[in-house]
C-alpha cells in the first residue's frame, strides 16, 4: 500500500495554507486562493512522481505513475477563461486518495473492475454520499481514459472500468447527500445589514437575478451592457463556457442600483474588491468562494446571536464548557445559510410565480442541445422577469 495523500491545511496564525510532506512543512500561499490551490496541486503531483517503487523507475507503469502524470496534466488543463486554475485538479486529488492507498503500486494495466469496486467500497465505508462517490469513480475512469489516449495504458483497461455501474438510489448503503434547501428572503434581508458593503451587494444581486456564485464574484464593468433599460451582464466565466455556450444575465432596476456604487472607470477591474475593506488589505483583487461564504457566516452569527451564550464574554479564565460549545455550534448551524441557498430560493420563487420555463431561463439551465430559437425565447423571457423582479 502507498502512503496517504497529504491534505492542505490552514496555518491559523498566518492565514496561509500548508502541506506537510516527509516531515517538511511547505507553505502554498493565502489559504483559499487560486494560487494556494495551484501550489498544493503541483506539490502533490511532484510528490506522487517521486513516491514510486524503490529502485529503478523503469519497467511497468504503476498506478502512482499514472496518477502523477495525469495530475501534472490536470493542473495545466483545468483553467478558467483568465488562465487561472479551477478546482477540478483538487477534485481529482480527493478522488484518488483511496485508489492510491489501495493500489498505488499496482501495475496500471492490471487495474480493473474488481479493483475499482474495491476502491468504491472504501469510499462507502468512509461515509461519503452516493452522489459524491459516483462523481469520484467517474473521475477515476477519466484518468484511465486519458492514459489510454496518451498511450500510457492499454485502452482495454478503460473499457473494463466502464462496465462498473453507478450506485443507484435505494440500492446501496451509501447515504444520500442532503439537499440544498432554499433560504427565506426575509432571513437573507435580516442578515444584509451585518455584511461588508461589497458582500451585501453581491447577495442582493443573487437575490434579484439568481446568478451563480462564480458569476457574481467575478463581475467586471466591461461585461455589462448598460445601453438599455435592462442591463445585460455577459460573464466571461460561467459553468458552461468551456462548452461554447453563451450566458446573459439581465439586470433590472434594483440590481442596477445595487451595482452602481461599485462601477469603476477600468472596464477590466473586478467590481467587488475585498481590499477595499480595512480588515483585508492583503486579499486578492476579487472575492473567492471561501471568503464570500465566510463573510456570510459571520453576518449570520451577528444577525442571529445565541440568546444566552455570548463568545465575546469568554476569556482565558472564563472558558466555555464542552456543552456550551456544542450548543453554540448547533445554534449557528441552524441559523446560517450559504450563497447556494439564495439561487435555490430564486429558482423556487420564479418557478412558483412564472412556471418551470421561466425558472430555466433565469437560472441559465438551457440544455446544451436546445435550438437557437428556443434559447432566444428563454433569453427574452429572462429579460421580462428581470424587469419585473428588479
Amino acid at each position: 500500500m502507498s502512503r496517504p495523500i497529504p491534505t492542505l491545511k490552514l496555518h491559523k496564525s498566518s492565514g496561509h495554507g500548508y502541506v506537510r510532506i516527509d516531515g517538511k512543512q511547505i507553505f502554498c500561499g493565502l489559504f483559499g486562493s487560486a494560487e494556494c490551490r495551484q501550489r498544493y496541486e503541483r506539490t502533490i503531483a511532484e510528490w506522487l512522481a517521486r513516491d514510486r517503487r524503490p529502485g529503478s523507475t523503469k519497467g511497468p507503469l504503476l498506478v502512482n505513475d499514472l496518477l502523477a502524470a495525469f495530475l501534472a496534466h490536470a493542473i495545466e488543463y483545468y483553467r478558467d477563461g483568465d488562465g487561472k486554475p479551477t478546482g477540478e485538479a483538487k477534485n481529482f486529488i480527493e478522488a484518488v486518495k483511496p485508489l492510491r492507498r489501495l493500489y498505488g503500486r499496482t501495475r496500471a494495466d492490471d487495474f480493473g473492475a474488481a479493483e475499482l469496486k474495491a476502491v468504491r467500497a472504501a469510499m462507502i465505508e468512509s461515509g461519503l454520499s452516493r452522489s459524491t462517490i459516483n462523481s469520484r469513480v467517474g473521475r477515476i475512469r477519466r484518468i484511465w481514459r486519458w492514459g489510454a489516449a496518451e498511450g500510457l495504458v492499454d485502452a482495454a483497461v478503460h473499457a473494463r472500468l466502464v462496465v462498473v455501474d453507478a450506485l443507484r438510489k435505494n440500492r446501496t448503503t451509501a447515504p444520500e447527500a442532503p439537499g440544498v434547501a432554499p433560504v427565506a428572503e426575509a432571513v437573507v434581508r435580516a442578515t444584509l445589514p451585518h455584511m461588508p458593503p461589497a458582500v451585501a451587494a453581491m447577495v442582493e444581486l443573487q437575490l434579484l437575478t439568481g446568478c451563480r456564485v462564480g458569476e457574481v464574484l467575478t463581475m467586471r464593468g466591461g461585461e455589462i451592457d448598460r445601453s438599455g433599460a435592462v442591463w445585460l451582464y455577459a460573464p466571461g466565466k460561467h459553468k458552461n463556457a468551456h462548452r461554447g455556450q453563451g450566458r446573459t444575465i439581465p439586470l433590472g432596476p434594483r440590481a442596477q442600483d445595487a451595482l452602481r456604487p461599485f462601477l469603476k472607470a477600468d472596464p477590466d477591474a473586478f467590481l467587488f474588491d475585498p481590499r477595499a475593506e480595512a480588515t483585508r488589505p492583503d486579499a486578492g483583487d476579487h472575492y473567492d468562494r471561501r471568503a464570500y461564504a465566510q463573510a456570510i457566516r459571520r453576518a449570520c452569527d451577528r444577525a442571529f446571536p445565541h440568546p444566552t451564550i455570548r463568545p465575546s464574554d469568554w476569556t482565558r479564565t472564563k472558558r466555555p464548557t464542552a456543552e456550551e460549545r456544542a450548543e453554540l455550534e448547533a445554534w449557528r448551524k441552524a441559523h446560517r445559510w450559504s450563497p447556494l441557498q439564495i439561487r435555490h430560493a430564486v429558482g423556487t420563487r420564479v418557478r412558483g410565480e412564472h412556471g418551470l420555463e421561466a425558472a430555466q431561463a433565469v437560472l441559465g439551465h438551457a440544455k446544451a442541445d436546445a435550438t437557437q430559437i428556443y434559447a432566444e425565447r428563454l433569453d427574452r423571457l429572462a429579460r421580462d422577469i428581470a424587469a419585473k423582479m428588479g
